[in-house]
């Protein structure tokens, strides 16, 4: 497991397994979001087995499907809300951690700089450059 801070409230990490629930509660987090699509992966990691382990270790679980190039307002909003909702720590997971980083850019615009969302996730190598006209997009409008 990888675990990779973006925040002390938000962390990304590539595709984690039920085996990883209780070692994510025990590192502080209270909800595990899932951002990955059950079409991209085998059975036991989608997020019907995800969810159960992540309840069955103290965890609320999220699930928010975002599909790669093709990220909605729908995936912003859910991000946005299921992180407001938060008791705590949010883990966010995907394949690799960039579409979490993004939609978590997209649903803190205007709350953080534009250069401070993308120079974040930068510093675990995912570049959110291509994002900044609609970071400054959504940002205007909060």
């Amino acid at each position: 497991m990888d675990i990779r801070p973006l925040t002390d409230s938000y962390a990304v990490a590539p595709q984690i397994t039920p085996e990883d629930m209780a070692a994510i509660r025990a590192a502080g987090f209270t909800t595990v979001i899932d951002n990955r699509p059950d079409a991209e992966i085998p059975p036991d990691l989608r997020a019907g087995p995800m969810g159960e382990a992540a309840r069955a270790a103290g965890l609320d679980f999220v699930v928010n499907p975002v599909v790669g190039g093709q990220i909605t307002t729908e995936n912003v909003t859910a991000q946005r809300d299921a992180m407001a909702a938060a008791r705590g720590p949010v883990l966010a997971y995907c394949a690799s951690g960039n579409r979490s980083s993004i939609v978590w850019a997209l649903a803190r615009a205007g709350t953080i700089g534009i250069d401070e969302l993308i120079a974040i996730p930068a510093r675990w190598g995912y570049n959110l450059e291509p994002f900044r006209p609609l970071l400054s997009d959504l940002a205007a409008r909060r």
